[in-house]
């Protein structure tokens, strides 16, 4: 069957660099570091004490303090992006079919904040415990996705994507094959997430997972640097609409860029290590490239997963320079995490929304904190450190791997 093509029409991000768009992709351009000491709880007894967080945000911006005492704060974070990416796509709801408009959000977590407050709260009652009655809404992962559909009156497909750190890449995918079939005119796309709590920070500290640099936070998150030691915990949430060009071009929509490819897959290796020779990574990425019908000298900018992990950073190298060969060197590679830290199952949207807005102003965002080369890492490879690169930018791919080996990979390209 011959597929719609499909578009990108609106963005929405709250970031710990930014609460909108325009800021989080002026500081990522500036190279700026969200990372600081953690201010939501006391975390001098933790491993780490710094991580990325949303700054400045008032979710009565929103909601009614009353609706707003209903939901976690990935909801929030979920509402406030998808409310801005709606206004930037200009959706008329009196003048759209609102069954041919859905939401697939995204989140690795959900809930986690009221899930530990809650159970903190109520440990020691005498039985039986009184739970909030919207204590399991507020937890669940799907409620984001319901509770922005709710909003709006958005009819059309609606459930959550959990994938890990792929959570919010497997939900643009999701939405774009829903697209593409036909099944769907419009869907609004991405994820959040809010973990930077004790259960977050304490759990990732028991894997190993996170940075222990808190005698510098703003460079803690380096990734490919030779001194990495993990990754550095973020939140918050990025929503993108996708949509049939068809039906972009019939209301006057702009279009920021076009979504051509997409791949999926597993490592069915290791609960939280990647295959050491990135054989997931390098399936995911072959995938994404023939759905888009794209070589790899297509490829300008490649958005790196890039933790800043001692094994993913190589392995993730490795599987790049296995599908791009010669190409690995003639396009540009960076982490945006050096600057956001991880925002887990929400990274895959804002760094979308990254790769998107390079192709839009020709600019590649640098991986910052890099002073130190590692010898395991090709010295020829593109990293971008330190400083963003100018450059003509067609087409973009990003990466995301989720603990449990799940690969999700996208591909956009500039709109003709």
């Amino acid at each position: 069957m011959l597929l719609k093509r499909v578009v990108v029409t609106g963005l929405g991000a709250i970031t710990p660099l930014g609460n909108n768009v325009n800021d989080y992709w002026k500081n990522l351009v500036s190279g700026i570091s969200g990372s600081a000491n953690i201010t939501r709880f006391d975390a001098s007894n933790f491993k780490t004490k710094f991580a990325c967080e949303v700054k400045g945000f008032n979710v009565e911006e929103f909601l009614e303090r009353k609706e707003a005492r209903k939901l976690d704060p990935y909801t929030h974070y979920a509402i406030a992006a998808s409310d801005q990416a709606i206004i930037d796509a200009g959706i008329d709801k009196e003048k759209l079919n609102l069954d041919k408009i859905g939401v697939i959000w995204a989140s690795g977590i959900g809930g986690i904040d009221t899930f530990y407050k809650e159970v903190k709260e109520h440990s020691h009652d005498e039985p039986p415990p009184r739970f909030n009655p919207f204590f399991i809404p507020k937890v669940i992962a799907d409620i984001a996705s319901g509770v922005i559909s709710i909003r709006h009156g958005f009819r059309g497909p609606n459930f959550a994507t959990v994938s890990a750190c792929a959570s919010s890449t497997h939900s643009l995918i999701d939405a774009f094959n829903f697209i593409r079939l036909g099944k769907t005119n419009i869907i609004v796309a991405g994820g959040s997430e809010a973990a930077v709590n004790e259960p977050g920070i304490g759990g990732f500290n028991a894997l190993h997972a996170l940075s222990t640099r808190n005698d510098s936070p703003s460079t803690a998150s380096r990734p490919f640097d030779k001194d990495r030691d993990g990754f550095v915990l973020g939140e918050g949430a990025g929503a993108i609409i996708l949509e049939d060009l068809d039906h972009a071009l019939a209301r006057g929509a702009k279009i920021y860029g076009e979504m051509v490819g997409m791949g999926a897959t597993a490592d069915a290796h290791h609960m939280t290590a990647p295959h050491p020779e990135g054989l997931g990574a390098i399936n995911v990425m072959h995938m994404a490239l023939e759905d888009a019908n794209m070589a790899p000298s297509d490829i300008d900018y490649i958005n790196v997963h890039g933790t800043s992990t001692p094994l993913g950073d190589v392995a993730e190298l490795k599987a790049i320079a296995k599908v791009f060969g010669e190409n690995s060197f003639k396009l540009n590679i960076s982490s945006t995490k050096s600057m956001t830290g991880h925002l887990l199952g929400a990274a895959g949207a804002i760094e979308a929304i990254a790769c998107i807005l390079s192709i839009r102003d020709g600019i590649v965002p640098p991986t910052i904190n890099h002073f130190t080369d590692d010898p395991e890492i090709d010295p020829n490879l593109n990293l971008t450190f330190n400083t963003a690169v100018k450059r003509t930018v067609n087409a973009t791919l990003s990466n995301t791997f989720g603990f449990g080996g799940h690969n999700a990979s996208v591909i956009f390209k500039k709109y003709q």
